[in-house]
């Protein structure tokens, strides 16, 4: 299951880097009062351009202290981001992209979907470090073992059991095993389910995944998880029976009509396809 990660309200956020600066702020001040004597002090004070020339080295000083290491820029959290240099709307904007299961992979994607300046993403992209494999998604071909590895494009819900053969590290076992899944579901509707598929080692799943997509849609018949029987939910992919019987009985103790979120609070519901179960389900 893949981390989500946690999500403020917009005010919540401005609020957390207007607290942030605010300490930043009372901690240079406090450092230039203590060099005034208690008498300065009871004083009427009033900042001067010399004092306010100090306030200003302090803060850049503060801020050149955060230590700039390579990172994954879709792990980026607010005050991160407040110390990279980004606003909250820019902030904003990537949570927003990062909620729907979705992840940048190059800095030019990190600019479109956050819309920070070139000259902020020209400082900050030499940090940014992709998992390795994603850096080939926009070549053909690469280098492995000194022999070039082409990368196909095959549509999993089009593909054959020979189209699947054909992608080098892809055998008949795990093939067959792929279509086998696919007549199950009625069709994918994530590359994700691969995920899920029994039998398929972490190796194959990730060749799976450089080769393929769901190019083609299927047809949902979604079900309403408040008004579906017992029968209806365990026709759902990866819910059974046991967790039919668990949602409605949760269910029927509620006295509001369940949201996506309820599903996480009962014990036993898959909580690491929950984002593919819901593909399936209305509310």
């Amino acid at each position: 299951m893949k981390t989500q990660l946690p999500y403020f309200s917009n005010k919540q956020r401005k609020g957390l880097v207007a607290f942030v600066i605010l300490i930043v702020l009372l901690q240079t001040v406090i450092l230039v009062v203590k060099s005034k004597s208690f008498a300065s002090e009871t004083a009427d004070y009033k900042v001067d351009e010399k004092t306010q020339l100090q306030i200003d080295s302090l803060k850049q000083l503060a801020m050149k202290k955060f230590d700039l290491q390579p990172f994954n820029p879709n792990f980026i959290t607010d005050y991160k981001g407040f110390k990279l240099g980004m606003t909250t709307e820019e902030i904003d904007k990537l949570l927003k992209f990062r909620s729907t299961g979705k992840y940048v992979n190059s800095a030019a994607e990190f600019q479109q979907v956050t819309g920070v300046s070139k000259e902020l993403l020209d400082k900050i992209s030499p940090y940014f470090k992709f998992p390795e494999w994603t850096q080939h998604k926009k070549s053909s071909t690469y280098v492995e073992n000194n022999e070039p590895v082409v990368f196909k494009n095959i549509d999993l819900n089009k593909a054959s059991v020979e189209d699947l053969v054909a992608i080098k590290g892809i055998g008949d076992y795990y093939a067959n095993a792929v279509i086998n899944e696919r007549e199950k579901l009625g069709g994918f509707v994530s590359i994700h389910q691969i995920d899920f598929i029994k039998g398929l080692r972490p190796e194959a799943v990730k060749i799976l995944k450089q080769n393929t997509k769901v190019k083609t849609a299927v047809a949902i018949k979604k079900v309403n998880v408040n008004t579906a029987t017992k029968e209806q939910l365990a026709q759902i992919p990866y819910i059974n029976s046991h967790i039919a019987r668990q949602i409605v009985l949760f269910r029927s103790k509620s006295d509001q009509p369940l949201k996506i979120e309820d599903l996480e609070k009962i014990r036993t519901f898959p909580l690491d396809k929950l984002r593919i179960i819901k593909v399936y389900l209305t509310f």
